[in-house]
């Protein structure tokens, strides 16, 4: 029978880092999802017409990421490496006998069933 996230005993601490480490990939995207499409301000392009498609790609022009979107993603970055490096160490892992197992139900602990 396969154990789930309540056959753990799994500490507050270890929950909160995995809830923050599985919503801050969302908020990465979404952020990315608002930024111009290149970090650094570039002229937008359009590709020539090929025989077999009537599709152009095209891009317009970027005006580049500001320092404060540079900041933001840098620190949500440096967020997904911590809180991966926290829920990977944490002490809780020590002594057991199937991490694997453990780790599964840890991520599906926050999970609506």
């Amino acid at each position: 029978m396969a154990k789930t996230s309540r056959s753990f005993n799994f500490p507050s601490d270890l929950l909160d880092l995995q809830a923050e480490l599985q919503q801050t990939p969302d908020r990465y995207t979404q952020l990315c999802s608002e930024l111009p499409w290149s970090v650094e301000p570039m002229p937008g392009w359009q590709d020539e017409q090929r025989a077999q498609s009537s599709y152009r790609s095209s891009m317009p022009d970027s005006p580049g990421y500001t320092d404060e979107q540079k900041q933001q993603v840098t620190e949500l970055r440096r967020r997904l490496v911590d809180l991966s490096a926290a829920v990977i160490t944490h002490e809780f892992w020590e002594g057991l006998d199937d991490v694997v197992t453990a780790r599964m139900a840890l991520k599906q602990a926050h999970a609506t069933p």
